[in-house]
């Protein structure tokens, strides 16, 4: 089945309760996501994720590259990643997705999957370099570019499941509890062959 064939329509919340994710839906065209995805696959720091799970040292087999506003670090399951400084077109990109969601951004963590056996697990971003000391909201943009692949959310209390198909040039935003209440996964499918990028933006405190 080619899912492309049902474009996603924009919403304001595809969560039911506990948190708001609203999806804008396809920000770009066919063009300019192609243009993107063989941009960035090409240019960015990419770099095989390392993680410490149940106190041992993992590598895995999707990569990442960080970018912001500076050379800092940021530390997330146990070890540290370092931020470059702006790729030119991430950063423009950064600047129209800021005027669409209402938020700035002071940093990006890209993710690319090479098929549909690499994904990532249920978790939520709650980190607390991601939460001010005033307990602004928590506001993540979250790009698709490549395949398209299934996204999920589950409750963290009732197990409810709301399940996402992320088409390429999709925007969707988390805010407000959403963190709190929801965990997220990238789920796995052995019948997708190409890869996908995924452009998380995000602002640290």
């Amino acid at each position: 089945m080619n899912f492309d064939l049902f474009a996603p329509e924009a919403q304001a919340n595809v969560l039911p309760c506990d948190g708001v994710v609203e999806d804008f839906g396809l920000i770009l065209t066919s063009e300019q996501s192609e243009k993107y995805f063989r941009y960035f696959l090409a240019t960015l720091a990419w770099q095989h994720d390392e993680i410490i799970l149940f106190g041992q040292h993992h590598k895995t087999g999707r990569q990442v590259a960080w970018y912001g506003d500076e050379n800092y670090q940021y530390h997330y399951s146990g070890t540290f990643k370092q931020a470059h400084l702006w790729n030119p077109a991430l950063f423009r990109l950064k600047q129209h997705i800021e005027k669409l969601v209402g938020h700035s951004f002071n940093s990006c963590l890209a993710n690319l999957y090479e098929n549909g056996t690499q994904a990532v697990g249920w978790h939520s971003d709650d980190e607390a370099a991601l939460v001010s000391a005033t307990g602004q909201e928590t506001v993540i943009a979250s790009l698709s570019l490549g395949a398209t692949r299934k996204f999920s959310f589950k409750h963290k209390y009732t197990a409810e499941k709301v399940d996402l198909l992320l088409h390429s040039g999709q925007l969707i935003v988390m805010r407000g509890q959403t963190q709190q209440y929801w965990k997220h996964a990238l789920m796995k499918s052995t019948r997708i062959l190409e890869p996908r990028i995924n452009l998380t933006f995000r602002y640290f405190f």
